[in-house]
């Protein structure tokens, strides 16, 4: 605990990475799955490569990092573990994206699934936030790159799994969206409960409602 604000709980590599659950239940879930199913191939991966720049904006001027570390409330996780669940995720979802990229119908069972040794948990328990935040986009880069190379045919081509779920490249695209948009809301929160914003500029102080503003309707001068 740190001047009212706590530590959670880290949640296991499991329950970080869980790709089988519903991302979001909120009442308005389903309008916003339909928004990003309707979105062309290329806006999708537009959406996906605005993630990493609302982050950026976001966190890139808080330099106190006990409020990146640290929760308000300890039943609920600090942006910095919502950047490694980001991460995480990020990583799974990347090596299925590679693995049907590159081999016809594989078997989704037979991806690595590489949980963190106890050393890899000090790193990220040590880490400071912005290094999880340039981790998670080097992975993201990586996948934005690989859907960029291929044709809107190859979308539709996918992996099948005996013990989760089958997944198209397609599927694991919007499964991403719909991730950033549920990690973003939660880390708007986590940044405002935290007192995060406080003292940094405006640009940067804009709340998960109003995030797709462009950047100058909020830079007007007083």
């Amino acid at each position: 605990m740190c001047g009212g604000l706590h530590r959670a709980s880290a949640p296991g590599f499991r329950e970080r990475v869980d790709m089988n659950r519903s991302v979001i239940g909120e009442p308005q879930a389903e309008a916003a799955d339909s928004s990003i199913r309707d979105l062309s191939n290329d806006a999708l991966i537009i959406r996906l490569i605005q993630t990493i720049n609302h982050l950026s904006r976001w966190l890139t001027p808080i330099h106190n990092r006990t409020v990146l570390e640290f929760s308000a409330r300890r039943s609920e996780p600090s942006a910095k573990e919502l950047l490694i669940r980001l991460r995480d995720t990020e990583i799974r979802a990347y090596a299925f994206m590679n693995a049907i990229a590159t081999a016809r119908d594989p078997d989704l069972d037979r991806v690595p699934r590489v949980e963190p040794s106890p050393a890899q948990v000090a790193v990220d328990r040590s880490a400071h936030p912005l290094v999880t935040m340039s981790e998670f986009r080097r992975v993201r880069e990586s996948s934005t790159s690989l859907l960029r190379a291929l044709p809107d045919t190859a979308w539709d081509r996918g992996g099948y799994s005996r013990t989760q779920r089958n997944w198209t490249i397609r599927e694991l695209a919007e499964f991403l969206a719909k991730n950033d948009r549920e990690m973003l809301r939660r880390i708007d929160r986590a940044l405002s409960q935290s007192g995060a914003r406080n003292g940094i500029a405006a640009v940067s102080q804009v709340d998960y409602t109003r995030i797709e503003e462009p950047f100058l309707a909020t830079m007007t001068r007083e």
